[in-house]
């Protein structure tokens, strides 16, 4: 048996003087893979490591290309973290030398000493169309590419430092988020902890949400909601329901306590720029509703929240956010021309639950077995989330409670955090910034379980003000004294 088998089959045990040099990576003979770049890269605006470049080829029709950045042996922490990718990938998230904590992506995770991997999950550009004709290439993006990048990873690690990671981590948000999902149920054991942000899950539902939003509030459409209108309809809102938690600072705390009705601002006559026209009315309340069969009056994705009204119209034109039109245009119809305005949100969303088979959701709650080897899912989702439903994440937390509820403690290893004012991944006016890996490390390798997380909201580079993010379904619940700004003054306590 040959050293790198050796190493495939040790995975983690330390091996002596089995150091390969970073240039010399590229002769390993690993499976399936092709190492086109093994190089040194010197202290620069980042530090000094060794940038790995490979593609993967599970099947025959599979070339999955990953990047794994090693730090030098000196400045490793023992770990892996892989990263996620957003939307249909089709692009590794190397990242800037200085990014912000959400998302995360490689250069973030070099600087804090891990080895860091992620891959543009078989495919390139933004959109659906590599799927047609390519069922292998499908699952590559579905699931196959993150395992197998991550078991290609720990090979290589073991081979450049002579052990491999002692821990590995997951953590993407939105497909990220998914994939993280993913992993959890279909591949336990690749990950010690997970971070999972607004995940992408419910693919094949979130899709009709995309479209339905679309059909109901972009420009040309008979209730879209100018910047104007979506403003008023916001400052409504928090008229109505900022209060709920004890202080009004512009941020809801808890969205599900809201009962705003937009019926409110329905102008008396024609329009104006004080109120809402009876189509505008209906697409604000189509907006907090998401998606309902037409047939069966059944909710197929939940709606947006109140609160995340300004940035109900991410993309402005007669066209849907571009990943939910490709997904319908190249994987439903087979039609690059197919007109969004007439999906039929009763026969196609059938359809589509048909053709995915469970192959790009991931919505099983059974995460038993990665708890049981000792796994912990941090999972996050912004309130104010303009593009997927923070709902979807209350709802799977709700349904892996009832699976597993009974059977284990279950906040011992799978713990949701809602966060007041976060849009998608990252933004937004609420406290905005946390560190969530941090959180995570501290849970699995210290069992120090999350009661709270610091989020912090910064205004150029000035903290502005800070706020505890707590376990679902408790809220922050203001001291009665005290600045709101600090989150010393908030506790976190069930609704």
């Amino acid at each position: 048996m040959n050293r790198v088998a050796i190493l495939l089959v040790l995975g983690s045990a330390v091996i002596a003087n089995a150091q390969v040099p970073c240039e010399q990576l590229r002769s390993l003979n690993l499976p399936t893979v092709t190492i086109s770049l093994a190089e040194s890269v010197p202290v620069g605006p980042l530090p000094a490591h060794c940038r790995v470049a490979a593609a993967l080829a599970p099947t025959p029709e599979s070339h999955i290309e990953m990047e794994l950045w090693l730090p030098a042996p000196d400045a490793w922490n023992g770990k892996f973290e892989a990263l996620g990718n957003g939307g249909w990938a089709g692009t590794i998230p190397t990242g800037s030398p200085k990014p912000t904590p959400l998302p995360r992506n490689l250069s973030y995770a070099l600087q804090e000493g891990y080895a860091t991997a992620g891959t543009d999950t078989g495919h390139k550009g933004a959109d659906a169309a590599f799927a047609p004709g390519n069922p292998e290439k499908l699952e590559d993006f579905a699931d196959r590419a993150v395992h197998e990048m991550t078991v290609q990873a720990k090979a290589i690690i073991a081979a450049f430092y002579g052990a491999g990671p002692k821990l590995s981590y997951w953590n993407g948000c939105s497909t990220g988020g998914r994939q993280g999902l993913m992993e959890a149920q279909r591949y336990p054991d690749d990950f010690d902890g997970i971070v999972a942000g607004a995940p992408a899950n419910y693919w094949t539902h979130l899709m009709a949400a995309i479209i339905w939003s679309a059909q109901a509030n972009h420009e040309g459409q008979p209730g879209n909601l100018t910047s104007d209108k979506m403003t008023l309809l916001h400052d409504a809102v928090l008229r109505a329901c900022d209060a709920l938690d004890g202080v009004k600072d512009g941020v809801l705390e808890d969205p599900s306590r809201c009962k705003f009705d937009p019926q409110v601002l329905l102008c008396k006559e024609g329009d104006g720029p004080d109120c809402l026209t009876d189509a505008q009315v209906k697409t604000a309340r189509e907006m907090y509703s998401g998606p309902i069969d037409p047939r069966t009056g059944q909710q197929i994705y939940p709606g947006l929240a109140p609160g995340s009204e300004l940035g109900w119209d991410p993309v402005k034109g007669l066209q849907p956010l571009p990943i939910a039109e490709s997904y319908y245009q190249y994987l439903v119809f087979g039609n690059p021309n197919w007109d969004y305005r007439k999906l039929n949100f009763d026969t196609d969303i059938a359809l589509t639950d048909k053709l995915d088979h469970g192959l790009i959701n991931a919505t099983n709650p059974d995460l038993s077995a990665f708890f049981k080897h000792g796994g912990k899912l941090l999972q996050f989702h912004g309130w104010n989330d303009q593009e997927i439903s923070p709902f979807n994440s209350v709802n799977y937390y709700k349904r892996v409670q009832a699976r597993l509820g009974n059977l284990m403690k279950l906040p011992d290893s799978y713990r949701l955090f809602m966060v007041p004012g976060l849009m998608h991944c990252s933004g937004g006016p609420g406290a905005n910034q946390f560190y969530p890996m941090a959180v995570l490390e501290r849970w699995r390798e210290l069992n120090i379980a999350p009661d709270r997380i610091i989020a912090e909201h910064v205004m150029g580079s000035a903290v502005d003000n800070t706020r505890p993010l707590c376990p679902y379904p408790e809220v922050a619940v203001y001291r009665g004294s005290g600045s709101i700004h600090d989150a010393g003054n908030f506790s976190c306590k069930a609704p």
